[in-house]
């Protein structure tokens, strides 16, 4: 019979299987916690069947590519996504006020995924290690809207092509690429996912 600690463990230690992988899940990897960003389930006409995975780093942003025997056990990371305000950075790092709660805290610039588009007061979502209540990760809105404090003059007439980019400095003093008929001054939003240019304000 299992003693009452062996019992207690087990609940604490709930284990996965490929079975439950899905996008988005968590999973701790050579003691670092990982997301899985994506995922394909193959069965080769000769050998075992085997998934292939891309993990991404929640501790560092490297994406990284495994592959799980089918059927392979695996320690699921229980994570919650909380709302933070960005209010100012020092040496320490860039701070943050809870929206609701007013905690704040204080995030390595490493743990925010494109921290240079982040702007003063921006509202970014925090994840953290529910059992550690360790920070993981930080990430920005997928667009925000940026002011482009230079860029080299628009070409006349070239309203809508797109196919042809230039770089521009924003507000932010990160380099984003942009088509050639925007101007410094001018308002748009970019992709914080990608860095790319996704429309101009009007």
């Amino acid at each position: 019979m299992r003693s009452y600690n062996e019992i207690l463990n087990q609940k604490h230690n709930i284990m996965a299987t490929t079975a439950d992988i899905k996008i988005g899940m968590c999973i701790e990897l050579n003691s670092k916690t990982w997301q899985i960003i994506d995922f394909q389930h193959v069965k080769p006409g000769k050998g075992p069947a085997f998934v292939r995975t891309k993990l991404k780093n929640l501790e560092n942003g490297r994406v990284l590519d495994n592959t799980f025997s089918a059927g392979a056990a695996l320690t699921p990371v229980r994570v919650e996504r909380r709302p933070y305000q960005f209010t100012y950075e020092d040496d320490l790092g860039a701070h943050f006020m809870h929206t609701e709660t007013f905690e704040e805290i204080t995030i390595e610039r490493d743990l925010i995924t494109n921290s240079d588009l982040m702007v003063d007061g921006q509202i970014v979502e925090v994840m953290f290690h529910t059992d550690k209540d360790m920070v993981l990760s930080a990430e920005l809105p997928p667009i925000v809207d940026m002011e482009v404090t230079y860029t080299e003059p628009g070409i006349k007439g070239d309203t809508a092509s797109t196919n042809s980019l230039k770089p521009a400095t924003v507000n932010t003093g990160a380099t984003v690429k942009v088509p050639l008929f925007i101007n410094t001054g001018d308002k748009i939003r970019v992709d914080t996912r990608t860095r790319e240019y996704y429309e101009r304000i009007k």
